[in-house]
Parts: C-alpha cells; structure tokens; sequence
C-alpha cells in the first residue's frame, strides 16, 4: 500500500487527502494549526475549509512535519505556490529517500521565476524524476462531494507517474498521465489569471461572449509561454490546459474568478481577499511573475499584462479594457 504525507491542510490539501484514502493510500496529512489537525484527526472533519465534509476514518494529521513524512513514498505538496520554498526549507531533512513529490501548488515563484517543480528540485536538489505535478479541472469542493472529474499526473519517470495514477485513482476521480510537467505548470499557472480576468468581465455584467473571448485569448498567451518555455501544445489542448481552464474560469467556486468579480464590483485588493474567505487567489501574484517570465522569453501576453496592471500599478479596469480592445488588429 502507498503511503501518502499531503502536506498542507487547505480545501484541496484536504480533498486531495480523501481521494487518496478512498483509493486505498494510508494517509498522514500536515496542519499548521493545532485545532484543524485535531479535527481531522478525532471529528474526520476539516471546519475551516470543508465543514460539511466527512473525510475517511483512516486519514491522520499531524502539526509535526517529521510525523507526516515518517515513512511516506509520496510527499503531496499542497501549500500555496508563494510559500512552497519556504516550507520545504524546513521540510526537506524530513523527506523519504526515494519519495516522490507531487506539487499540487500552481503558480511561478516571485523574483526567481521558477515553477513549482523548479523550486522543490532547488530547494530539495533531488533527481527531477522524483519530482511531478497534478493539475485539471479539479475544483476542490466537487471532488470533495464526490462529482466526477478527471486529472493529469505529470513527471518524468513513467513509472512513478503510473505508481501516483493508482495512488489515487476512484470511481470519481480519474488520471492520466504525462510526462510533460513544463506543459502542466504552465497552464495550471496561467489559468488563474486568466480567471481572474473573467470574473472581472462577469462582475462588470458582461455575458458569455466576452469571457469566452477572454478564455479562448487568454489560451492563445498560455500556449505561447507553454512553447517557448518546451512544452507541448497538445498538453495545453487537454484536461491541464483547456479543462482547467474551462472550470476555473466559469465556476462562481473559483477563488480567482470570484476575487476578479469583487475587484469589478469596487474593492479593493483586501477587501477581494477577505470576498475568498482567507484562502489564496493565486492569480493576484502569479500575474507579476508569468507577466516577468513572459517577458524574460519575450512572449506577448496582454491579458497577464492587463490583470498585473490592475492588481499591482493602479491601472483602472475601464482602463484596461481600453487597451485590449485598442490593440492592432492582426490575424489569430
């Protein structure tokens, strides 16, 4: 049986975590807070992030990161992308031989520039074939409920891709796999903004034109970055690109949308935090860094550029509008 550590105890740490049980995993979840480790534990309940979730009765957590990793082949790493690096700092003594990381965070680090596979092999320095991503339309509190989606597993080493496709395969939730991590984290990092952009649009009242305008452009920019950084297109036609995409940009249960929808609505960028309930947009940062990234590989992404602009240098939405509709009119 494999033994999964799900370090990170949010709303898709925790229903990663149940995918794995309910696939047969034996589970050891980390928490930062005492009190949600402990509900987990004694109530196989999670009150700050799933309260009407029952999770499987063979799910521990623990507030002690040595204690989830004793023993654990598979290291799920479920933080948020912009404290990843700094997590497994104090994690990586702790770390299995030969476990095999999957980041669950998407993004592209501050200042550094790195995906999230990047940083755990910087920060860790093991053999990038240990290293994978997950990455889909996988909105948390649906799988959490058990509604049917798909995923893709992505690394480089087939087998241990295979070895996380049974880790967490149910009658609910079903990978595949790849081998095109680069691909993955691409698109699982750019969605969020591309979100961010549509729950602008629908918070302004437009319709289903526009943010299908956005969604289909804001593809157009991720499969150039996707290119130019080695991916391959045909990762970003499926379930890590198109499918994730599809979901976090049309469901109100994504955080970025809903984040872009209070920013149209006149809050400013607390205010949208405290809109999502605490929980990370990963949008609002991953803007800057894809945007600088874009740059770095002179790949044209208006859109990023447009939700950077808005978010970080004041830039009114009206205003941003403005020079996406004013920009030359070329072939697509």
């Amino acid at each position: 049986m494999a033994k999964a550590a799900v370090m990170g105890a949010g709303s898709w740490g925790t229903t990663f975590a149940k995918v794995l049980a309910d696939a047969g995993t034996d589970v050891t979840m980390w928490a930062r807070r005492p009190e949600v480790a402990e509900a987990i534990s004694t109530e196989k309940t999670n009150p700050a992030y799933l309260p009407d979730i029952a999770l499987p009765p063979g799910i521990r957590a623990t507030v002690d990161p040595a204690e989830a990793l004793s023993g654990a082949n598979v290291v799920v790493l479920a933080v948020p992308s912009q404290t990843l690096r700094a997590n497994l700092t104090d994690w990586r003594a702790e770390i299995p031989r030969d476990a095999t990381l999957l980041s669950l965070a998407k993004g592209v680090e501050t200042g550094t520039l790195l995906r999230m596979s990047q940083v755990v092999i910087d920060v860790t320095d093991i053999d990038p074939h240990r290293v994978g991503c997950l990455s889909g339309p996988n909105l948390a509190m649906e799988i959490a409920t058990e509604q049917p989606t798909a995923t893709v597993i992505a690394c480089p080493d087939s087998g241990r891709a295979v070895a996380l496709q049974k880790a967490c395969a149910t009658r609910y939730f079903r990978p595949y796999t790849n081998a095109d991590v680069i691909g993955c984290e691409v698109g699982g990092a750019c969605k969020n903004i591309i979100a961010l952009a549509c729950g602008v649009a629908s918070g302004l009242g437009y319709g289903i034109n526009t943010v299908s305008s956005i969604m289909t452009r804001g593809l157009a920019e991720t499969i150039r970055l996707g290119v130019a950084l080695g991916a391959q297109p045909a990762t970003l036609a499926g379930l890590a690109g198109v499918g994730d995409l599809i979901a976090t940009c049309s469901s109100p249960l994504s955080r970025n949308r809903t984040f872009g929808a209070r920013l149209a609505a006149g809050d400013t960028l607390e205010q949208a935090q405290e809109a999502t309930h605490g929980q990370v947009a990963e949008g609002v940062k991953s803007c800057t860094s894809v945007r600088s990234l874009a740059e770095a590989y002179d790949v044209e992404m208006p859109i990023t550029d447009a939700v950077h602009r808005v978010c970080h240098e004041g830039l009114s939405i009206d205003e941003a509008i403005d020079s996406l509709l004013g920009r030359r009119h070329k072939p697509e």
